[in-house]
């Protein structure tokens, strides 16, 4: 049967005319491939259980159309049950509306420039919580009263000694605002200045719950497509707080380390079994540690690929993790954490997990930390794609960062996933000795 001829998805995401060296983009909306708003829709039961087993594979093949991605994304970052119905999703969604309403409140009287429309780039307080009276300042926080930001800064003073957690948050505002004017400014749809604010708000908002991991540099590029493909403030927000409960080990400091480090020793450690000769090679060039593949981990490949290949590659990346307890994991335990143990007190079945997922399920690939997150798997399966290229011109750690930076527009998504997942396979077999 004819399916039809495939359709460009830059439409979705349209970048501002001037912007000229963008990476192309290679995905494309395939009619029988790529999951359409009519299989989207045909997936659920008359009372709204979504056949999730099916939508992974639809997903693998081909991608979710651009249109439904926001709503895809719910149930895979975990947002929704699958098995819940359209009457238990909506109240979750409006539980979670006021949840998140209430904390913007919360970050509001702290701060009134938080859902006004505006964002911050300086520094409102010093470290030690005194106010800032830098004109920019004055100027970011006038919110139209005639004392031209002033007013804010007695009201804080009128306070007494600020909270340590309070003093941490406001640093991190003007960080928050200078990174969101940094990112994806490519899109036509950052020409909007709401669109900035609506991102800086849902940050500002995140890094006073999750108190521990606050905002980091990198969050940005992961919160962006969420806004993007969600309309609802609150809806995007809770897409990007189940992102974050992936993926905030990555960013948890200590006095000594990074949290992301942990992964990268396990990166040595594959390609180590997967390619000796390579991983001799990096280690020989000062690069054994693998901090050259930092940035891939921390913001899951956005640099690596185009803005609408990286949510492409995401989906994938999801499907094949796909966990039904995710849910359950999820809602066990609040915001600002991580995933951890937990179900629905039903055996899991195998039918709906993903292609990842089942192979570890089958051949023990969970270490006590957890199992290892397939972005891993996915730098590794980079580095042997690009592994003759690296062994014959990389002379120094120089030369290996301009190898993988050239990279980028130039990778294949689902090609990328299928190398992952073989690699995991090897990786386990080869373990197992």
């Amino acid at each position: 049967m004819w399916k039809g001829a495939a359709e460009a998805a830059d439409s979705y995401y349209q970048v501002r005319p001037e912007c000229t060296d963008v990476p192309k983009t290679r995905f494309k909306i395939k009619p029988g491939k790529t999951l359409s708003v009519r299989k989207w829709q045909a997936a659920f039961v008359q009372e709204g259980s979504l056949d999730i087993g099916k939508t992974l594979r639809r997903i693998r093949r081909g991608g979710i159309h651009p249109s439904i991605r926001g709503e895809v994304w719910e149930f895979l970052l975990g947002c929704y049950d699958p098995m819940s119905t359209f009457e238990e999703r909506e109240q979750t969604r409006q539980r979670r509306r006021l949840q998140y309403a209430s904390w913007k409140a919360e970050c509001k009287q702290m701060f009134p420039v938080i859902g006004s429309g505006k964002f911050i780039t300086a520094p409102v307080i010093t470290e030690k919580g005194q106010p800032n009276y830098d004109p920019l300042v004055l100027q970011e926080i006038n919110l139209g009263t005639t004392s031209n930001g002033s007013d804010f800064f007695q009201e804080l003073t009128s306070r007494g000694p600020l909270d340590k957690k309070v003093i941490q948050w406001l640093l991190a505002l003007h960080q928050i605002g200078l990174d969101v004017n940094r990112t994806d400014r490519t899109l036509v749809f950052y020409e909007k200045k709401e669109n900035l604010s609506k991102l800086w708000d849902i940050l500002s908002v995140y890094a006073w719950v999750d108190k521990e991991v606050g905002y980091c540099q990198g969050m940005s590029d992961l919160c962006s497509p969420m806004i993007i493909l969600l309309e609802d403030e609150a809806d995007a927000f809770w897409c990007f707080e189940r992102l974050m409960r992936r993926l905030r080990g990555n960013f948890r400091c200590t006095g000594r380390s990074v949290g992301v480090e942990a992964q990268l020793t396990h990166l040595a450690s594959i390609t180590q079994i997967i390619d000796p000769k390579l991983h001799q090679h990096l280690d020989k060039l000062g690069g054994g540690d693998y901090l050259f593949a930092i940035r891939m981990l921390m913001v899951q490949f956005r640099r690596e690929f185009s803005f609408c290949d990286s949510l492409y590659l995401w989906e994938m990346m999801w499907a094949l993790e796909y966990d039904p307890d995710l849910y359950y994991v999820y809602e066990a335990h609040q915001c600002g954490s991580e995933k951890a143990a937990g179900s629905n007190g039903k055996p899991k079945s195998i039918n709906q997990c993903g292609k990842y997922e089942r192979q570890n399920m089958r051949n023990g690939g969970k270490s006590a930390e957890g199992p290892l997150p397939i972005s891993v798997f996915l730098v590794a399966s980079v580095l042997k794609d690009k592994s003759s290229k690296l062994m014959t011109e990389a002379r120094g750690l120089d030369d290996v960062v301009k190898i993988l930076n050239d990279m980028t527009g130039n990778l294949d998504a689902k090609k990328t996933c299928s190398g992952a997942i073989k690699i995991h396979k090897k990786y386990l077999r080869k373990a197992k000795k």
